[in-house]
């Protein structure tokens, strides 16, 4: 069968030949003979319609070359219709050659001259099987079968469309299950102990085939009627502006135009070497801009190359072009408290955005140098921890490198270490009455440019001290501490005037903003506190 899509009256023939090989199978009766004859009559009068189509579609082709100025492209596609259309006629005739012989060896029409009514020999097998099989296999039906399959190869030949054969051999009908079926050739298949009214049936189906292919090659050859022409159905203003962002104060240019497209035509599109997507006649393409030689202005000019095919029986056209547009090198923005430098071993929080990218912007910050880089929640926000004495952040979007920012390195400054007796400051200059304070608070503050910058980085504590009652030269008593709180009232026991509380600081820890306690290098602070 061939493909394609199928009219009503097409699909109606092929449900009658499924009625048909069921009749086939059921016992044969005189009622079974009337609906065989049926069947055969509806066949007949649904292949005159046809036949009335393809005549039809002739004039119609006809007058399509004559509208389109009878070029010589367009009579080629008529001399071809004329071809099918003969080979259609003549395979048709054919068949109906072998429905007259079937006809006359089985003793005509019981009414003679009504060919509505039934055949005298509408139960005939044998006759049939004689003249259809024959003795020998040489009986009409493997001539017919030639005949039709030569006429599906011709017109493959004319049209260049697929036409299968129509007169199939048991094993190749797929629509055959039985397995005795299936030894069975052409011939016996339809014809050997088949009544004569079924074999009549068959034919006329096989005639409704031949129109159904008669029918598609026509269509097919008159859509191909004008096919050298490349004709535009979708029309629509348009623009091509030399910029869709302009400066204020600057002046705007664009061309103004009529674009035309084809909805039918369905061009092959194209872009440096690949397919794209084609809607409506319109391809679509879309890719990344990559950078390159940027020039002194942060500049550098592309170009890709596209080409539209019409697809055409009488001839292909391609058309090739060059499209042209220009990078603009994305400029990094970093905002942070400090950007100058970044702070060794902590997390410096800063936000990095490309303005240039807009709504596209997909960041990410692969491949950095120098430290470790935690991308944060929001859009462009990461956080940098150096390690050396600078870093270099890789910025990206969707993939593609955008650039590379470098970062200065700075230590952190060491921590004041302040001391209270309550909650003020003691006075080291003036010391304080003896016998002493019986306790002291030991803090680490933090220096106030990197606390205000960094406070997740920015905690520190005392960890580890010791702490004398000095008299002259002579320590009277010693003890060690840890912790902010440094408990002296054992100092106050034996304490005199004109002693002095030395207090030597010797660790000092960092929390970083991970939680992370650390130990703060270069600590040597001794404070003295003398006692009046």
């Amino acid at each position: 069968m061939a493909g394609g899509k199928e009219t009503p009256r097409q699909k109606l023939i092929g449900i009658m030949y499924l009625i048909l090989l069921a009749l086939l199978a059921l016992q044969v009766s005189s009622a079974i003979m009337e609906k065989f004859k049926f069947l055969d009559d509806s066949l007949q009068y649904a292949n005159d319609e046809s036949k009335k189509n393809a005549e039809r579609s002739i004039k119609n082709i006809n007058k399509l070359v004559s509208d389109n100025g009878n070029k010589a492209s367009d009579k080629a596609i008529l001399d071809k219709a004329t071809l099918v259309h003969e080979a259609t006629e003549k395979i048709v005739a054919t068949i109906n050659e072998t429905r007259n012989a079937l006809i006359a060896k089985t003793g005509g029409y019981e009414v003679e001259g009504d060919k509505s009514s039934m055949f005298k020999g509408a139960k005939s097998e044998t006759e049939v099987e004689e003249l259809m099989v024959g003795g020998a296999k040489n009986g009409k039906a493997y001539e017919l079968k030639n005949s039709i399959n030569a006429y599906c190869a011709e017109l493959e030949k004319i049209t260049g469309e697929k036409f299968p054969p129509l007169a199939l051999d048991g094993k190749e009908d797929r629509r055959i299950t039985e397995v005795q079926q299936k030894s069975k050739d052409f011939a016996e298949l339809n014809f050997a102990q088949t009544p004569m009214v079924a074999s009549m049936a068959v034919l006329s189906n096989l005639q409704a085939e031949i129109l159904k292919y008669d029918n598609e090659a026509l269509r097919k050859l008159g859509g191909d009627i004008g096919g050298d022409q490349i004709k535009f159905d979708a029309i629509q203003a348009s623009y091509n502006a030399e910029s869709r962002v302009v400066a204020a104060g600057t002046k705007y240019k664009a061309n103004l135009f009529l674009a035309a497209s084809s909805t039918t035509l369905k061009p092959v599109i194209t872009f440096e070497g690949r397919s794209v997507p084609v809607k409506n006649g319109v391809g679509e393409v879309e890719f990344t801009a990559t950078g390159g030689a940027y020039d002194k202005d942060g500049n550098v000019k592309k170009s890709f190359t596209y080409k539209i095919t019409i697809k055409n029986k009488g001839k292909d056209t391609t058309f090739t072009a060059k499209g042209e547009y220009i990078v603009a090198k994305p400029v990094i923005q970093v905002q942070a408290a400090a950007v100058s430098a970044l702070y060794r071993n902590c997390g410096n929080e800063i936000n990095v955005q490309v303005p240039a990218l807009g709504s596209v912007y997909a960041p990410s910050f692969g491949g950095s140098t120098g430290g470790d880089f935690i991308t944060g929640a929001t859009k462009g926000a990461v956080t940098i921890v150096p390690t050396g004495n600078s870093v270099t952040l890789k910025v990206s979007s969707g993939g593609n490198l955008i650039g590379d920012q470098v970062f200065k390195v700075k230590g952190i400054p060491l921590p004041q270490i302040v001391c209270l007796a309550g909650s003020a400051p003691v006075n080291e200059k003036q010391g304080m009455p003896s016998p002493g304070p019986r306790s002291l608070i030991l803090n680490a503050k933090p220096d106030e440019a990197f606390g205000t910058f960094l406070p997740k980085d920015a905690k520190y504590d005392v960890k580890q001290y010791e702490v004398l009652l000095v008299r002259g030269k002579r320590p009277v008593q010693t003890k060690m501490g840890s912790g902010k709180v440094c408990d002296l009232s054992s100092f106050a026991a034996v304490a005199n005037p004109g002693d002095r509380i030395v207090i030597d600081v010797k660790k000092v820890s960092r929390t970083n903003f991970r939680g992370v306690q650390e130990d703060v290098p270069g600590i040597s602070k001794i404070i003295n506190i003398p006692l009046n």
